[in-house]
Protein backbone atom coordinates (compact mmCIF):
# COMPACT_ATOMS: atom_id res chain seq x y z
CA UNK A 1 0.00 0.00 0.00
CA UNK A 2 1.27 3.05 -1.12
CA UNK A 3 1.67 6.10 1.31
CA UNK A 4 -0.74 7.92 -0.58
CA UNK A 5 -3.23 5.31 -0.17
CA UNK A 6 -2.33 5.39 3.65
CA UNK A 7 -3.37 8.86 3.49
CA UNK A 8 -6.59 8.51 1.99
CA UNK A 9 -7.79 5.09 3.82
CA UNK A 10 -7.10 7.10 7.07
CA UNK A 11 -8.61 10.32 6.64
CA UNK A 12 -11.42 8.32 4.75
CA UNK A 13 -12.64 7.13 8.40
CA UNK A 14 -13.96 3.60 7.11
CA UNK A 15 -17.44 3.10 8.82
CA UNK A 16 -19.11 -0.17 9.94
CA UNK A 17 -23.22 0.17 10.37
CA UNK A 18 -25.55 -1.87 12.03
CA UNK A 19 -28.67 -0.65 10.46
CA UNK A 20 -30.98 -1.96 12.64
CA UNK A 21 -34.78 -1.72 12.50
CA UNK A 22 -34.87 -0.78 16.35
CA UNK A 23 -31.25 0.66 16.98
CA UNK A 24 -28.60 1.45 14.49
CA UNK A 25 -24.59 1.40 15.74
CA UNK A 26 -21.55 2.60 13.83
CA UNK A 27 -17.93 1.34 13.85
CA UNK A 28 -14.92 3.56 12.52
CA UNK A 29 -12.19 1.51 11.35
CA UNK A 30 -9.85 0.73 13.51
CA UNK A 31 -11.25 2.58 16.52
CA UNK A 32 -14.50 0.50 17.25
CA UNK A 33 -17.93 1.75 17.96
CA UNK A 34 -18.44 4.99 18.36
CA UNK A 35 -22.39 5.48 17.92
CA UNK A 36 -24.83 3.47 18.70
CA UNK A 37 -28.53 5.07 18.96
CA UNK A 38 -32.35 4.52 17.81
CA UNK A 39 -33.31 4.66 14.57
CA UNK A 40 -35.29 7.19 14.89
CA UNK A 41 -35.89 10.33 12.66
CA UNK A 42 -38.30 13.23 14.38
CA UNK A 43 -40.34 15.51 11.18
CA UNK A 44 -42.05 18.21 11.31
CA UNK A 45 -44.64 17.52 9.05
CA UNK A 46 -45.66 21.27 8.70
CA UNK A 47 -42.68 22.65 7.89
CA UNK A 48 -41.40 19.15 5.79
CA UNK A 49 -38.15 19.59 7.96
CA UNK A 50 -36.41 17.10 10.04
CA UNK A 51 -36.42 18.04 13.94
CA UNK A 52 -34.11 15.10 15.43
CA UNK A 53 -32.37 12.33 14.74
CA UNK A 54 -31.31 9.39 16.98
CA UNK A 55 -31.85 9.79 20.32
CA UNK A 56 -33.59 13.01 20.25
CA UNK A 57 -36.31 11.75 17.96
CA UNK A 58 -36.83 8.29 20.21
CA UNK A 59 -37.67 10.59 23.62
CA UNK A 60 -40.41 12.20 20.98
CA UNK A 61 -42.53 8.91 20.60
CA UNK A 62 -45.76 9.53 21.65
CA UNK A 63 -44.99 12.81 23.05
CA UNK A 64 -45.48 14.66 20.44
CA UNK A 65 -48.63 17.33 18.58
CA UNK A 66 -49.91 16.16 15.54
CA UNK A 67 -48.08 17.95 13.23
CA UNK A 68 -44.51 16.23 14.76
CA UNK A 69 -44.28 12.52 13.73
CA UNK A 70 -41.40 10.58 15.06
CA UNK A 71 -41.08 7.80 12.63
CA UNK A 72 -38.98 4.37 12.33
CA UNK A 73 -37.82 4.32 8.49
CA UNK A 74 -36.94 0.77 8.45
CA UNK A 75 -39.25 -1.96 8.97
CA UNK A 76 -38.70 -5.61 9.52
CA UNK A 77 -34.96 -4.95 8.61
CA UNK A 78 -35.49 -3.47 5.07
CA UNK A 79 -36.11 0.26 4.20
CA UNK A 80 -39.75 1.63 4.29
CA UNK A 81 -38.76 5.13 3.72
CA UNK A 82 -35.84 5.68 1.23
CA UNK A 83 -35.42 9.82 1.61
CA UNK A 84 -35.91 9.30 5.90
CA UNK A 85 -33.25 6.70 5.70
CA UNK A 86 -31.46 8.82 3.58
CA UNK A 87 -30.92 11.35 6.17
CA UNK A 88 -30.50 9.19 8.77
CA UNK A 89 -27.97 7.94 7.56
CA UNK A 90 -26.44 10.91 6.22
CA UNK A 91 -27.01 12.21 10.42
CA UNK A 92 -25.28 9.09 11.45
CA UNK A 93 -22.04 8.89 9.34
CA UNK A 94 -21.51 12.86 9.57
CA UNK A 95 -21.64 12.00 13.85
CA UNK A 96 -19.69 8.73 13.58
CA UNK A 97 -16.79 10.53 11.46
CA UNK A 98 -16.59 13.58 14.31
CA UNK A 99 -13.19 15.44 13.62
CA UNK A 100 -12.39 13.79 10.23
CA UNK A 101 -15.36 15.53 8.45
CA UNK A 102 -13.45 18.17 6.59
CA UNK A 103 -15.32 19.39 3.38
CA UNK A 104 -11.67 18.24 1.47
CA UNK A 105 -11.33 14.91 2.82
CA UNK A 106 -12.20 11.80 0.88
CA UNK A 107 -15.52 9.90 1.55
CA UNK A 108 -15.25 6.70 3.37
CA UNK A 109 -16.46 3.10 2.59
CA UNK A 110 -19.12 1.61 4.57
CA UNK A 111 -20.06 -1.47 4.90
CA UNK A 112 -23.90 -2.60 6.13
CA UNK A 113 -25.65 -5.56 7.32
CA UNK A 114 -28.59 -6.61 6.03
CA UNK A 115 -31.34 -9.44 6.53
CA UNK A 116 -30.12 -12.50 4.57
CA UNK A 117 -33.88 -13.14 3.35
CA UNK A 118 -33.87 -9.52 1.64
CA UNK A 119 -34.43 -9.06 -2.40
CA UNK A 120 -32.28 -7.74 -4.97
CA UNK A 121 -34.75 -4.21 -4.31
CA UNK A 122 -34.64 -4.28 -1.18
CA UNK A 123 -30.76 -4.51 -1.74
CA UNK A 124 -30.23 -1.81 -3.91
CA UNK A 125 -32.48 0.51 -1.83
CA UNK A 126 -29.47 -0.15 0.93
CA UNK A 127 -26.97 0.75 -1.75
CA UNK A 128 -28.45 3.84 -2.88
CA UNK A 129 -29.26 5.23 0.16
CA UNK A 130 -25.69 4.69 1.70
CA UNK A 131 -24.34 6.26 -1.37
CA UNK A 132 -26.35 9.15 -1.45
CA UNK A 133 -26.07 9.47 2.38
CA UNK A 134 -22.08 10.05 1.67
CA UNK A 135 -20.53 6.89 0.89
CA UNK A 136 -17.85 6.03 -1.19
CA UNK A 137 -18.77 2.79 -1.80
CA UNK A 138 -21.37 0.67 0.07
CA UNK A 139 -20.56 -3.25 1.02
CA UNK A 140 -23.57 -5.13 2.02
CA UNK A 141 -23.27 -8.55 4.22
CA UNK A 142 -25.71 -10.56 5.26
CA UNK A 143 -26.65 -9.95 9.50
CA UNK A 144 -26.08 -13.82 10.03
CA UNK A 145 -22.72 -13.61 9.01
CA UNK A 146 -21.52 -10.21 10.47
CA UNK A 147 -23.29 -11.55 14.13
CA UNK A 148 -20.94 -15.16 14.01
CA UNK A 149 -17.72 -13.11 13.05
CA UNK A 150 -18.33 -10.76 15.61
CA UNK A 151 -19.23 -13.85 17.89
CA UNK A 152 -15.88 -15.34 17.06
CA UNK A 153 -17.21 -18.48 15.49
CA UNK A 154 -14.87 -20.39 12.83
CA UNK A 155 -17.25 -19.05 9.61
CA UNK A 156 -13.92 -20.32 7.11
CA UNK A 157 -13.76 -23.94 8.81
CA UNK A 158 -15.42 -26.37 7.43
CA UNK A 159 -16.80 -26.87 10.87
CA UNK A 160 -20.37 -26.21 11.01
CA UNK A 161 -21.92 -23.13 13.55
CA UNK A 162 -24.88 -21.65 13.97
CA UNK A 163 -26.22 -18.50 14.68
CA UNK A 164 -29.39 -16.90 15.84
CA UNK A 165 -29.78 -13.38 15.84
CA UNK A 166 -32.72 -11.81 16.87
CA UNK A 167 -33.16 -7.96 16.25
CA UNK A 168 -35.70 -5.65 16.33
CA UNK A 169 -37.27 -6.14 13.24
CA UNK A 170 -35.87 -9.99 11.57
CA UNK A 171 -35.02 -12.69 13.63
CA UNK A 172 -32.00 -14.57 11.09
CA UNK A 173 -30.93 -18.12 11.72
CA UNK A 174 -28.15 -19.67 9.74
CA UNK A 175 -25.98 -22.41 9.83
CA UNK A 176 -22.41 -21.55 8.25
CA UNK A 177 -19.46 -23.32 7.34
CA UNK A 178 -16.36 -22.75 4.57
CA UNK A 179 -17.16 -18.73 4.86
CA UNK A 180 -20.31 -18.97 3.23
CA UNK A 181 -24.20 -19.99 4.54
CA UNK A 182 -24.93 -23.00 3.99
CA UNK A 183 -28.87 -22.98 5.14
CA UNK A 184 -30.70 -19.71 6.48
CA UNK A 185 -33.88 -18.34 7.25
CA UNK A 186 -35.50 -15.40 8.00
CA UNK A 187 -38.44 -14.28 9.84
CA UNK A 188 -40.09 -10.85 10.60
CA UNK A 189 -40.44 -11.63 14.36
CA UNK A 190 -38.20 -10.23 17.05
CA UNK A 191 -37.99 -7.45 19.31
CA UNK A 192 -40.64 -5.18 17.69
CA UNK A 193 -43.29 -8.09 17.58
CA UNK A 194 -42.38 -9.00 21.01
CA UNK A 195 -43.15 -5.51 22.10
CA UNK A 196 -46.41 -5.53 20.20
CA UNK A 197 -47.29 -8.62 21.80
CA UNK A 198 -46.90 -7.16 25.24
CA UNK A 199 -49.04 -3.97 24.71
CA UNK A 200 -51.96 -5.78 23.29
CA UNK A 201 -51.95 -8.30 25.79
CA UNK A 202 -51.38 -5.44 28.65
CA UNK A 203 -54.71 -4.06 26.78
CA UNK A 204 -56.90 -7.19 26.80
CA UNK A 205 -56.16 -8.82 29.76
CA UNK A 206 -55.13 -5.74 32.39
CA UNK A 207 -57.67 -3.09 30.52
CA UNK A 208 -54.51 -0.95 30.53
CA UNK A 209 -53.63 1.52 27.32
CA UNK A 210 -50.04 1.07 27.04
CA UNK A 211 -47.60 2.28 24.48
CA UNK A 212 -44.23 0.75 22.96
CA UNK A 213 -42.01 2.82 25.18
CA UNK A 214 -43.45 0.80 27.82
CA UNK A 215 -44.01 -2.54 26.57
CA UNK A 216 -40.28 -2.49 25.55
CA UNK A 217 -39.55 -1.43 29.07
CA UNK A 218 -41.93 -4.21 30.87
CA UNK A 219 -40.09 -6.76 28.53
CA UNK A 220 -36.79 -5.82 29.42
CA UNK A 221 -37.94 -5.75 33.41
CA UNK A 222 -39.52 -9.22 33.66
CA UNK A 223 -39.97 -10.82 30.22
CA UNK A 224 -39.12 -14.23 29.82
CA UNK A 225 -38.99 -16.98 27.50
CA UNK A 226 -38.74 -19.64 30.54
CA UNK A 227 -40.21 -20.32 33.69
CA UNK A 228 -38.22 -18.55 36.15
CA UNK A 229 -36.10 -19.77 40.02
CA UNK A 230 -38.23 -16.36 41.30
CA UNK A 231 -41.23 -14.64 39.24
CA UNK A 232 -40.81 -10.90 38.54
CA UNK A 233 -43.51 -8.46 38.97
CA UNK A 234 -43.56 -4.49 37.87
CA UNK A 235 -45.83 -1.47 38.61
CA UNK A 236 -46.79 -0.18 34.80
CA UNK A 237 -48.67 2.75 34.01
CA UNK A 238 -51.27 3.66 31.31
CA UNK A 239 -54.63 4.65 30.55
CA UNK A 240 -57.46 2.86 31.90
CA UNK A 241 -59.46 1.12 29.18
CA UNK A 242 -62.94 2.37 30.33
CA UNK A 243 -62.62 5.25 32.26
CA UNK A 244 -59.50 6.86 29.91
CA UNK A 245 -58.02 8.34 33.45
CA UNK A 246 -54.40 7.44 34.14
CA UNK A 247 -54.00 3.97 36.03
CA UNK A 248 -51.36 1.78 37.62
CA UNK A 249 -51.52 -2.05 37.36
CA UNK A 250 -49.00 -4.66 38.98
CA UNK A 251 -47.82 -6.78 35.64
CA UNK A 252 -46.32 -10.52 36.31
CA UNK A 253 -43.53 -12.08 34.85
CA UNK A 254 -45.81 -15.22 34.23
CA UNK A 255 -48.40 -12.94 32.72
CA UNK A 256 -46.08 -11.67 30.53
CA UNK A 257 -44.33 -15.19 29.28
CA UNK A 258 -47.58 -16.54 28.32
CA UNK A 259 -48.34 -13.12 25.81
CA UNK A 260 -44.46 -13.93 24.41
CA UNK A 261 -45.90 -17.39 23.66
CA UNK A 262 -46.99 -16.93 20.57
CA UNK A 263 -43.73 -15.10 18.89
CA UNK A 264 -41.22 -17.69 20.82
CA UNK A 265 -43.27 -20.44 18.97
CA UNK A 266 -42.31 -18.79 15.66
CA UNK A 267 -39.19 -18.18 16.74
CA UNK A 268 -38.75 -21.80 17.66
CA UNK A 269 -40.39 -22.78 14.55
CA UNK A 270 -37.92 -21.05 12.13
CA UNK A 271 -34.71 -22.54 14.45
CA UNK A 272 -36.06 -26.44 14.25
CA UNK A 273 -36.79 -25.90 10.40
CA UNK A 274 -33.21 -24.33 9.77
CA UNK A 275 -31.92 -27.44 11.46
CA UNK A 276 -34.24 -30.02 9.33
CA UNK A 277 -32.53 -28.83 6.32
CA UNK A 278 -29.34 -29.14 7.91
CA UNK A 279 -27.23 -31.85 6.23
CA UNK A 280 -26.27 -34.74 8.31
CA UNK A 281 -22.96 -34.14 9.20
CA UNK A 282 -23.36 -30.35 9.64
CA UNK A 283 -26.05 -31.39 12.05
CA UNK A 284 -23.43 -33.44 14.06
CA UNK A 285 -21.37 -30.28 13.98
CA UNK A 286 -24.39 -28.65 16.41
CA UNK A 287 -24.81 -31.16 18.38
CA UNK A 288 -21.44 -30.85 19.81
CA UNK A 289 -20.79 -27.07 19.54
CA UNK A 290 -24.68 -25.63 20.03
CA UNK A 291 -26.64 -22.73 19.22
CA UNK A 292 -25.42 -19.20 19.63
CA UNK A 293 -28.26 -16.86 20.02
CA UNK A 294 -26.74 -12.86 19.32
CA UNK A 295 -28.74 -9.83 19.27
CA UNK A 296 -31.14 -7.51 21.41
CA UNK A 297 -33.68 -10.57 21.79
CA UNK A 298 -31.01 -13.05 23.11
CA UNK A 299 -30.84 -11.11 26.09
CA UNK A 300 -34.51 -12.25 26.66
CA UNK A 301 -34.23 -14.38 30.33
CA UNK A 302 -34.71 -18.12 29.19
CA UNK A 303 -34.40 -18.29 25.60
CA UNK A 304 -31.51 -20.41 25.91
CA UNK A 305 -32.99 -22.78 28.13
CA UNK A 306 -36.67 -22.64 25.54
CA UNK A 307 -34.77 -23.55 22.63
CA UNK A 308 -32.35 -26.20 24.54
CA UNK A 309 -35.37 -28.02 25.82
CA UNK A 310 -37.15 -27.54 22.03
CA UNK A 311 -34.30 -28.95 19.94
CA UNK A 312 -31.91 -31.17 22.63
CA UNK A 313 -29.09 -28.91 21.56
CA UNK A 314 -26.80 -26.63 23.13
CA UNK A 315 -27.49 -23.43 23.26
CA UNK A 316 -24.98 -20.34 24.02
CA UNK A 317 -26.17 -16.57 24.75
CA UNK A 318 -23.21 -14.33 23.36
CA UNK A 319 -21.59 -12.04 26.27
CA UNK A 320 -21.47 -9.44 23.56
CA UNK A 321 -25.20 -10.30 21.79
CA UNK A 322 -25.93 -6.55 21.06
CA UNK A 323 -22.64 -5.47 19.33
CA UNK A 324 -21.58 -9.03 17.34
CA UNK A 325 -23.38 -7.49 13.98
CA UNK A 326 -20.93 -4.23 14.10
CA UNK A 327 -18.14 -5.88 15.48
CA UNK A 328 -18.24 -8.26 12.39
CA UNK A 329 -18.71 -5.85 9.68
CA UNK A 330 -15.64 -4.13 11.53
CA UNK A 331 -13.41 -6.84 11.16
CA UNK A 332 -14.26 -7.16 7.50
CA UNK A 333 -13.07 -3.31 7.14
CA UNK A 334 -9.84 -3.92 9.08
CA UNK A 335 -9.07 -7.28 6.96
CA UNK A 336 -9.53 -5.15 3.71
CA UNK A 337 -12.25 -8.08 2.67
CA UNK A 338 -14.21 -5.94 0.40
CA UNK A 339 -13.90 -8.19 -2.81
CA UNK A 340 -14.07 -11.24 -0.61
CA UNK A 341 -16.58 -13.53 0.10
CA UNK A 342 -18.31 -12.19 3.04
CA UNK A 343 -19.33 -9.22 0.46
CA UNK A 344 -21.63 -7.68 -1.85
CA UNK A 345 -20.16 -4.75 -3.30
CA UNK A 346 -21.47 -1.34 -4.87
CA UNK A 347 -20.82 2.52 -5.27
CA UNK A 348 -19.40 5.43 -7.63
Amino acid sequence: MSIFDKLFQDYAGDLAIDLGTANTLVAVRDKGIVLNEPSVVAIDSDADRVLAVGADAKRMIGRTPASIIAERPLKDGVIADFDVTEVMLRYFIEKARGSRNYPWSPRPRVVVCVPSGVTSVEKRAVFEATVSAGARQAFLIEEPMAAAIGADLPVEDPTGSMVVDIGGGTTEVAVIAMGGIVVSQSIRTAGNEFDQTILEYVRDNYNLTIGVRTAEDIKIKVGSAAPLEEELDVEVNGRDVLSGLPKTVSVKSEDIRTALNRPLDEVTKAVKDTLNNTEPDLGSDLMFYGINLTGGGALLRGLDQRLRDETGIPVHVSPTALYNVVNGCARVLEANAFNGKFVQSSGR
